[in-house]
């Protein structure tokens, strides 16, 4: 199909949405996933919606839910001279409630970008004498990657890596949003790259408890109109069901071998989500057999936070309750050179993403 095709059939899309959503009442869908919201944007599909449909970001950039008490033990961590940190590159410039990793690295903290855990293999080699700690900051996405980068430690014998995990589970997160009684969604928009993993069952829940309509979506403009075409077909027919449009990597049973080595090295935990609060079994800590890399358990360190008021909120904007116009602080005080929340921090962030397209056209297939 070239652009000129894929043109013309986008535009049909946006007219066939169109003649779902005539009648229907106000009707708001929530994109879990950031890299969601940034497609989203970058074509302007939000232009394109009539105006009784709403697409409203969720809770679905690792980064931005990363609590201020993770933030602080890592910097923690990372001032220890015996330390050195391995982490993705967004994580420096995540607030905790005192300073950043980035702040700690400027003072003279060792702490190096990676780009994959297992890259923390070769540098815990490479330095025998320090403990290296990777922050495992991720969802269903990244987690078996971390897990396997566990079990190639044990089996090489290198006995100076370990962890800092701060995992999230996606499917407890939505159950949070759907007994949220401020929080008012009529179906979702569900995240392609944890569907690879986890398989399409683990968000049958929302159709069977909730009755509540979700489709797995991949990241293609074609591909986010088609669902919520059938999003809009379920509501209008008033049934619930959780499909898959991203059929071309996304299989009903996930990567068993992904899941497999997911379930071999962590257990589910309650966590803690920043702006959200404490999420049953939303997290993943190591199991009993492998907490000698679980950085907590080998080196303890009792971390004080404290508790700051500002005016930031990314809490209401993670739950879908405001935009982030609606925040005093967008635009204004809190922007990506300078943020004050980490809604703003990665480039998955959803107030980074409002932040830089909010004002964007329908660019599609330009």
């Amino acid at each position: 199909m070239d652009k000129k095709q894929e043109r013309e059939l986008a535009g049909r899309m946006v007219e066939e949405i169109q003649r779902l959503a005539e009648g229907q009442g106000k009707l708001r869908f929530m994109e879990v996933c950031g890299t969601h919201t940034v497609s989203i944007f970058r074509a302007g599909i939000r232009q394109l919606l009539p105006e009784n449909v709403e697409l409203v970001s969720g809770p679905g950039c690792p980064v931005c839910v990363t609590a201020d008490d993770y933030m602080d033990l890592a910097i923690a961590y990372a001032k220890r001279e015996d330390v050195i940190i391995t982490t993705f590159g967004d994580m420096l410039k995540v607030p905790g409630s005192r300073s950043s990793l980035g702040e700690a690295m400027a003072e003279g903290a060792d702490i190096r970008i990676v780009y994959s855990p297992l890259d923390s293999l070769q540098v815990a080699k490479d330095n025998p004498g320090k403990k290296v700690v990777f922050l495992a900051v991720g969802f269903e996405t990244t987690a078996p990657t971390a897990a396997a980068t566990v079990l190639a430690a044990e089996q090489q014998g290198i006995g100076n890596l370990y962890l800092l995990s701060a995992q999230k589970l996606v499917p407890p997160a939505l159950r949070m949003l759907l007994n949220d009684p401020e929080v008012h969604v009529d179906g979702f928009l569900l995240p392609g790259h944890v569907a690879v993993v986890t398989g399409t069952e683990v968000f049958d829940f929302l159709a069977e408890e909730y009755h509540m309509p979700g489709i797995v979506t991949g990241f293609e403009p074609l591909e986010i109109l088609r669902s919520l075409c059938r999003l809009l077909q379920q509501k209008r027919e008033g049934r619930a069901e959780v499909g898959n449009e991203y059929g071309s990597v996304v299989r009903k049973e996930g990567n068993p071998v992904s899941r497999r080595i997911l379930e071999q090295v962590y257990e589910p935990v309650d966590a803690n989500w920043r702006g959200i609060g404490r999420i049953e079994k939303s997290g993943l800590r190591m199991k009993e057999a492998y907490r000698q890399f679980d950085i907590r358990q080998v080196l303890p360190l009792a971390v004080a936070s404290v508790q700051k008021k500002t005016a930031c909120r990314c809490g209401e904007v993670l739950r879908g309750i405001v935009t982030p116009y609606d925040c005093p602080l967008f635009g204004k005080a809190c922007v990506p050179t300078h943020a004050i929340g980490p809604c703003m921090v990665s480039v998955e962030g959803v107030c980074a993403a409002w932040y830089k397209y909010g004002s964007g056209r329908f660019t599609y297939g330009r």
